[in-house]
């Protein structure tokens, strides 16, 4: 039993909601901005250095530059999920192409276009929704409160999962993607994001306790896939975490990958209430 762990993610999981709330409420909306695009640019990072530890030939620098800049369209409006995404996914695949002719070798071209384009869309695009709930709110809520529910009810999953799973996990629960997952600690995660959902209601004045329970029910179920999809990439390129960012905890992508399906859907599902 690691207690040392357990403290430094509870203790970086706070800090980083203490960070945005204070930052949504007191900074420029810019500043926001600039936070995300540093996760986006972070986890991108690490996600094509795993990639390259299995010799596959991916755009890591022209994927971490279109990633960062999928926030920034969104932030000024340029909204690719309405409209201009076709424009955006159409010039990603002939930038990719074309940097393509220009190597020598032809070995993997299709793995590494694939994974160049798959990695914008899994981080920046899944992510960038952030943005979304934040500056474009629907139907009148309000998106400083909206980011924050999200990040309760998500990382008080992650917490509980980590806790029960290191001090009363017995039963292994996909151990072939995640050997240390177990059954109880996952279990222990829906309940706590499900619990977190029911009592920040107060950030969603708006939403009835039908849609209340829905949404914990729909966060605390993607929170979990989200960390177990993060874990079979991992498992694929044979390492333990994304990277070294959070000494002893993992990388940025560790932190960030129960929000990347969460975000979305979350969105998604308030646009979709009636007004």
């Amino acid at each position: 039993m690691d207690l040392s762990k357990l403290k430094s993610r509870v203790l970086i999981s706070v800090t980083l909601i203490a960070f945005l709330w204070f930052g949504i409420f007191n900074l420029p909306s810019w500043v926001f901005l600039l936070v995300i695009v540093a996760l986006v640019g972070r986890g991108l990072y690490e996600f094509f250095d795993m990639v390259a530890r299995k010799n596959i030939l991916v755009y890591r620098y022209f994927g971490i530059v279109i990633g960062c800049l999928i926030p920034v369209f969104m932030y000024l409006q340029f909204e690719p999920t309405e409209g201009t995404e076709f424009m955006l996914m159409t010039a990603v695949c002939l930038a990719v192409f074309i940097l393509q002719f220009r190597r020598r070798k032809t070995e993997q071209a299709l793995v590494g276009i694939a994974t160049t384009v798959f990695g914008i869309f899994y981080i920046s695009w899944l992510f960038s929704f952030m943005i979304k709930l934040r500056f474009m709110p629907p139907h009148g809520f309000d998106g400083r409160f909206l980011v924050l529910y999200l990040l309760l009810v998500t990382k008080s999953g992650d917490i509980a999962a980590y806790f029960i799973g290191t001090y009363f996990g017995k039963h292994q629960l996909i151990p072939r993607i995640s050997p240390k997952k177990s059954v109880e600690g996952t279990v222990g995660g829906l309940i706590a994001s499900f619990l977190a959902a029911v009592i920040f209601r107060g950030f969603l004045p708006s939403v009835n306790i039908t849609h209340i329970f829905i949404l914990g029910f729909l966060l605390s179920i993607l929170s979990q896939i989200g960390d177990l999809s993060e874990s079979l990439i991992k498992r694929d390129c044979k390492v333990k975490d994304s990277g070294t960012f959070f000494p002893g905890l993992g990388g940025m992508l560790d932190l960030i990958d129960s929000l990347l399906f969460t975000t979305p859907i979350f969105y998604f599902y308030l646009r979709l209430l009636p007004v």
